[in-house]
């Protein structure tokens, strides 16, 4: 209950009310804890206007992952362009990162790290059944 009203409160409320209690929220250590146990883990796409962060279980490899965004992406994958978060920013960009080598392409077999940021190639005609 703690956590709920502790969640309801402003930033500046909260501040005071631990200074006044002498106590600390643990809600992202219950968040954190409950990943690890749960085995998720995040990647991210981004777009020139958007990034999304994407949920998956640890071990799923790139077609499964891409299936979370749409099946589509699943049935029809080619290949990933995977960077890792920490190389994103410390090379300042996408752009940075291609050209020291650390944007790369992964296949079917690649598993999915914790923090990648992927483009998904895929078969947009993949998923059709029927003929014209």
């Amino acid at each position: 209950e703690f956590e709920f009203e502790y969640l309801q409160m402003s930033p500046e409320e909260r501040a005071d009310f631990c200074k006044e209690n002498k106590t600390k929220s643990m809600m992202e250590k219950i968040i954190t804890q409950g990943f690890r146990c749960l085995n998720l883990m995040y990647f991210f796409t981004c777009g020139s206007d958007e990034v999304k962060c994407w949920t998956i279980q640890k071990g799923m490899k790139a077609p499964a992952a891409g299936g979370r965004i749409h099946t589509d992406f699943e049935k029809g994958f080619i290949c990933a362009e995977i960077m890792n978060f920490d190389d994103w920013k410390s090379e300042g960009g996408e752009s940075a990162c291609k050209a020291s080598g650390k944007l790369r392409q992964q296949g079917r077999e690649y598993e999915v790290k914790d923090g990648d940021i992927i483009h998904f190639k895929v078969n947009a005609g993949a998923g059709l059944k029927g003929k014209k």
